[in-house]
């Protein structure tokens, strides 16, 4: 399995980094860092990531996209939400953390969906895609093809959760385990 981790400037680092430690352990999985215009990315705490351009071929594969400070920016940037729009279509699976479901919410592929945000971005984040069911309560949900989390460390629980569906309860209680993580739905 092939897993794309969408990144802009100032992401928040555990968005990105608490999932990829979970998704990572899925039997012949491959983590790559995309953007889109490839290059060096770095984040609000100045953590930088060497990213590959986003290519037509990765478009149909699993996709994580982050939150983060850069989502205030990200919403009103054409080519970005372009770019997420064609990966809410194509991909496999899209998961989104924190204010990276208000990106996904701006392609229109949420509406009409179940999808969370950060409970503290809630009322931010919830002004982008009018016809998305928000939901301010849960850590993750699944509705269809998307996973989104809350904010930052629930992207763990969102990422254990979809280990859950593709590997079983048990391969994913022994991902948390090996982090010495503690679930929590």
């Amino acid at each position: 399995m092939k897993i794309n981790v969408l990144l802009f400037d100032d992401f928040t680092a555990l968005d990105v980094f608490g999932p990829v430690e979970i998704l990572c352990r899925i039997p012949d999985c491959s983590i790559s860092f995309r953007s889109l215009k490839g290059g060096i990315v770095a984040n609000h705490q100045n953590v930088h990531v060497d990213t590959c351009r986003v290519k037509d071929s990765d478009l149909d594969q699993v996709w994580l996209i982050p939150g983060g400070f850069g989502t205030r920016a990200g919403v009103n940037d054409r080519e970005l939400i372009e770019l997420v729009r064609q990966i809410a279509e194509r991909s496999e699976y899209c998961l989104t953390v924190c204010t990276g479901s208000a990106l996904l919410a701006c392609t229109g592929a949420l509406d009409g969906r179940k999808a969370a945000t950060n409970h503290r971005a809630f009322d931010w984040a919830s002004t982008h895609g009018n016809g998305v069911l928000w939901d301010g309560v849960s850590r993750w949900v699944k509705d269809g093809k998307f996973y989104t989390s809350a904010g930052v460390s629930a992207g763990i629980d969102m990422a254990l959760a979809f280990v859950a569906d593709l590997c079983g309860e048990g391969f994913a209680d022994n991902c948390a385990d090996a982090i010495e993580y503690e679930r929590r739905g």
